[in-house]
C-alpha cells in the first residue's frame, strides 16, 4: 500500500505542546494525601432554629427539643434517597431544614467527601471555608512531606503576604485543572469556596458533581415533606445517579488469596492499596486450580468496554481514586513475568468478562536463556537470573559495562562476594545480559520488542534513544492480548476502537495479533515519534481506518458525540495515562493522580463516560 493509499486521516493537524498546569505544592506526595480525620470544632455559625420556641425542654435521643426536632418524614424522604439518618440529622442540626436545597447539597457534599462525614469526622468546617481565626484548628498531624518551608515549622510572626500570594496562584492553578476536564470556570470556583484550596482535586471533582446535581434538580414539595421519584430521573447523567447510588466508596481496597475477594480495610488512605502476592490478576493461562469470579457494579455494565492500564506500584491511595472514578470496579493486578521472560508490574481496571480468556499462540519465552539462549554461553554461574526486570525507558552507560568488566577481570574466578552483589545490583538494575567473558551489555531495541510482544523493527526508523523510551512506555501485548481476547468470538465482522494515550499502539498490536479485525481506530496520542511508529505499523498491516488526535484535551464531548454518530458507537475504550508521577523510579514529582502529567487520568474517566452516554443517547 502506497503512502497515497493508506486509510489515515489526521485530525487536528497542528497540536498544542503546551503542557497542562497540574501543580503540586510538594514533591514527595507519595508520602502525603490529605484526609484529615481529626474532629473539627463546632461551626461558630449560629444553626438555623426556632426562635419562638418555648424556654428549656426535654432532650429526645438524638439531642432535639421536643419543638425543635425535625418531622419524621422529613428524615424519611431523605433516607429513602440513600443518605444514612445519622447524616441527615447532622445536616439539619448544621444548617436547619428550612432551606431544602441548601440542605441537600450539603448532603450530596458529605457522601462526595466520603460516608465518615456522617460519623462527625468531617464536619463541614472541612468543606467550607474557615474564617481567618479559625487557621489554628487546621491539623497538619497527617502532613508527611517536604513542603514549601522544606519542612520547617512555619513562622507566627512573618508577613501574611507571601502566604495570601502563594494561595491565589493555588487556587488558580486548581481552576485552571477544572476548566481544563471540561468543568465551568464559576462552578470549578465554587467547588475551591466550598472545599478550600488545599483539598485535593479528587474532592473537588466530587464537589462539582455533587453541586451539579443539586441544581439541576429543585425540590419544590421538600418543604411539604414529600419526596419523589421523578427529580432524581431528571440529574443528567449516569455520573450523578452513581453518585446518589453507590455514594461513592472511595476507600475500598483490595486484597486477599484469591483477587476476586474484597477486604475493606481501614480507609484512611494512608497504606498503599495491598497488591496481591503473586501478582497474578484474575486467572492466567492453563490455571485451572483456581476459581475466580466477579460481580461488576450496575453503572460499568453496558456499552463500550473499558481497558485502563497503569503502575501496580502507585502512591498511596491513587488506586482506590481510579477505582472510585472508573465506577468502583476492583483493579486486576499483573506482573507480565507469568506471561512472558520480564517482569512488568501493572494494575488494570476494565469490564471485559473474566472468562473464556485464551493466550496469543506461540506461547512468548517464559525464562531468559528460553528468549536468548546465545547468551547463556557466558553466564557465570553466579548469576542467578532466569527472568529479567522491568524493561526501562532508558539503558545503561558504556561507563558503566567498563567498570563492570574492570572489576571482574582485576578479580579471581569466582571473584569475591563484594565485587558479585555490585555486579549483581547493576545486572538486576539495567537488566545486563552476558555477552562474552566478563562482559556484560544492555539489551539491543529488538531484544525488548520481542520481550514486549511486539513484531521485529516495530520502533526501527527513529532513534535508539527514542525508541528505548516509547518501548519502556508500552503494553506487555502477551498480557493485555490475553485480556482483551474474550472479544474475538463477541465482535466477529470487528471492532471499533478508541485508543487513548495510544503510545506505539500496544493494544491494536494485541488485537490484531488475535486476529480482531479493526475497522476503525480513533488514536489519541501526544508524542510525535510515537505517533510516526503507529503509522508506519498501520501501514502495512492494517485495511480499517486509522483516525489521529494529538491532545486529549482536544477531544471534546461534543467531538466523541460525533464519533459515536459516525461509528455507531465504540466497542472498546483502551489506554494508560502517563505514569510520570506515579512510578517509584520517578521520585523528585512523584506526586500522585495531582501530578502534572499523571493527573491526565482524568480525561480518560471524562471521555469514558461521556461515550457511554453517547451512546446511552443512540
Amino acid at each position: 500500500m502506497s503512502c497515497c493509499d493508506r486509510r489515515t486521516e489526521v485530525e487536528g493537524g497542528v497540536f498544542n505542546n503546551k503542557q497542562m498546569d497540574w501543580t503540586s505544592d510538594n514533591d514527595d506526595s507519595d508520602k502525603f494525601e490529605w484526609e484529615s480525620d481529626v474532629e473539627a470544632e463546632p461551626s461558630s455559625a449560629p444553626a438555623f432554629r426556632n426562635l419562638d420556641a418555648a424556654g428549656p425542654s426535654t432532650l429526645d435521643s438524638n439531642g432535639w427539643a421536643n419543638e425543635e426536632a425535625p418531622p419524621t418524614s422529613l428524615v424519611e424522604g431523605y433516607v429513602l434517597m440513600g443518605f444514612p439518618k445519622e447524616m441527615v440529622l447532622k445536616g439539619i442540626k448544621e444548617i436547619g431544614h428550612s432551606d431544602a436545597n441548601a440542605l441537600l447539597e450539603l448532603l450530596l457534599t458529605y457522601k462526595t467527601l466520603g460516608d465518615d462525614a456522617a460519623a462527625g469526622n468531617c464536619s463541614t468546617s472541612g468543606c467550607f471555608p474557615q474564617s481567618v481565626e479559625d487557621d489554628d484548628d487546621f491539623d497538619f498531624e497527617n502532613w508527611d512531606g517536604d513542603d514549601d518551608a522544606d519542612g520547617r515549622e512555619p513562622n507566627p510572626d512573618s508577613s501574611g503576604d507571601e502566604d495570601f500570594l502563594r494561595e491565589m496562584s493555588e487556587k488558580d492553578n486548581k481552576i485552571k485543572s477544572l476548566v481544563d476536564m471540561g468543568f465551568p470556570e464559576d462552578e470549578a470556583n465554587m467547588a475551591i469556596t466550598r472545599c478550600g484550596v488545599d483539598a485535593a482535586l479528587t474532592v473537588l471533582v466530587d464537589s462539582v458533581y455533587a453541586s451539579q446535581a443539586a441544581g439541576d434538580c429543585h425540590y419544590g414539595n421538600l418543604s411539604d415533606y414529600e419526596v419523589t421519584g421523578s427529580c432524581f430521573d431528571s440529574l443528567g447523567g449516569r455520573k450523578r445517579a452513581r453518585l446518589m447510588e453507590g455514594s461513592k466508596k472511595r476507600r475500598k481496597r483490595y486484597g486477599g488469596a484469591a483477587q476476586g475477594n474484597r477486604r475493606p480495610l481501614d480507609g484512611s488512605h494512608e497504606e498503599p492499596m495491598p497488591l496481591p502476592n503473586p501478582m497474578i490478576g484474575f486467572n492466567l493461562p492453563n490455571d485451572r486450580l483456581r476459581s475466580v469470579t466477579r460481580r461488576l457494579p450496575q453503572q460499568a455494565i453496558g456499552p463500550p468496554f473499558f481497558y485502563y492500564e497503569n503502575v501496580a506500584l502507585a502512591p498511596k491511595g491513587v488506586w482506590a481514586t481510579i477505582s472510585r472514578f472508573l465506577y468502583d470496579i476492583e483493579p486486576e493486578f499483573v506482573d507480565s513475568k507469568h506471561l512472558c521472560a520480564a517482569a512488568r508490574k501493572r494494575g488494570y481496571i476494565h469490564n471485559l468478562p473474566i472468562e473464556n480468556r485464551f493466550p496469543l499462540l506461540p506461547l512468548p519465552p517464559k525464562t531468559i536463556f528460553e528468549a536468548f539462549p546465545h547468551y547463556k554461553k557466558w553466564w557465570p554461574s553466579w548469576d542467578p537470573r532466569r527472568q529479567l526486570n522491568c524493561l526501562q525507558t532508558s539503558m545503561s552507560s558504556a561507563k558503566l559495562t567498563e567498570r563492570i568488566q574492570c572489576a571482574l577481570a582485576s578479580s579471581g574466578n569466582p571473584p569475591p562476594k563484594s565485587v558479585q552483589k555490585y555486579v549483581m545490583d547493576e545486572c538486576r538494575k539495567w537488566n545486563l545480559v552476558w555477552v562474552g567473558k566478563n562482559k556484560v551489555a544492555h539489551l539491543e531495541p529488538d531484544e525488548v520488542e520481542y520481550l514486549l510482544g511486539f513484531p521485529r523493527d516495530h520502533t526501527r526508523g527513529v532513534g535508539k534513544t527514542e525508541r528505548f523510551k516509547s518501548l519502556g512506555n508500552s503494553f506487555q501485548v502477551d498480557t493485555v492480548a490475553y485480556h482483551l481476547s474474550v472479544l474475538k468470538d463477541m465482535y466477529p465482522n470487528g471492532v471499533n476502537v478508541l485508543s487513548l494515550f495510544t503510545g506505539i499502539g500496544g493494544g491494536e498490536v494485541a488485537l490484531h495479533r488475535l486476529g480482531i479485525h479493526m475497522k476503525t481506530v480513533v488514536s489519541v496520542e501526544i508524542g510525535e515519534v510515537n505517533r510516526r511508529i503507529l503509522r508506519g505499523w498501520w501501514d502495512q498491516t492494517q485495511t480499517g481506518t486509522l483516525i489521529e488526535i494529538a491532545d486529549v484535551k482536544s477531544l471534546t464531548d461534543d467531538r466523541i458525540a460525533t464519533f459515536v454518530r459516525r461509528f455507531g458507537g465504540f466497542d472498546l475504550v483502551i489506554g494508560g495515562s502517563p505514569c510520570n508521577n506515579l512510578a517509584g523510579s520517578n521520585r523528585h514529582h512523584r506526586d500522585g493522580l495531582e501530578g502534572e502529567q499523571s493527573a491526565l487520568f482524568y480525561h480518560y474517566f471524562r471521555i469514558v463516560d461521556a461515550v457511554k452516554s453517547a451512546m446511552g443517547r443512540m
